[in-house]
């Protein structure tokens, strides 16, 4: 299966709201923001950076959405309602991943290197929250909404605030 049969199909699991292939595939900004990476990622991989930051750049204003080229994002990432959402240079996403809106994969420090925190599979981040710095999120786990998340948490762990 493609990568983007794979995306669409995945769109329709995760998002009840979603109707058909065609739909998702032309009014999803999560998916265009994800599709327009994998071509960003690759050419930063191949050493064409300041063309991968520009269109990466025109990709955020179109979507919303800003993800640098040079984060790994996995397979079946879904990102719903992904406006305001910002994955940072060396964060590392894993398979299936849903991302909601607002969220940011986010450095602490201003040093080179690894600085953005590891997504492992099955994280589920919710709205608004903030993972922040080279911290790893176990498989599994969720992150609830508007939570700001500073260190590393184990597999299946849920982090939430009940008011």
């Amino acid at each position: 299966m493609s990568f983007i049969a794979e995306d669409l199909a995945t769109a329709l699991k995760k998002d009840p709201a979603a109707r058909s292939r065609i739909e998702v595939a032309l009014t999803y900004p999560g998916l265009h923001a994800l599709w327009a990476h994998r071509y960003q990622h690759w050419l930063w991989t191949h050493h064409l950076r300041f063309l991968a930051r520009v269109l990466a750049n025109h990709t955020r204003s179109r979507t919303g959405i800003e993800i640098h080229p040079g984060a790994v994002i996995g397979r079946r990432v879904f990102i719903d309602h992904g406006m305001g959402i910002v994955i940072g240079e060396t964060a590392i996403v894993g398979d299936d991943v849903t991302i909601y809106h607002g969220v940011t994969l986010g450095g602490r420090t201003l040093n080179k290197g690894k600085r953005h925190p590891t997504v492992e599979n099955n994280v589920i981040l919710g709205a608004g929250a903030k993972v922040l710095g080279n911290i790893t999120i176990g498989e599994g786990s969720t992150i609830g909404a508007n939570q700001v998340v500073t260190r590393s948490l184990s597999q299946r762990n849920e982090v939430e605030f009940y008011i």
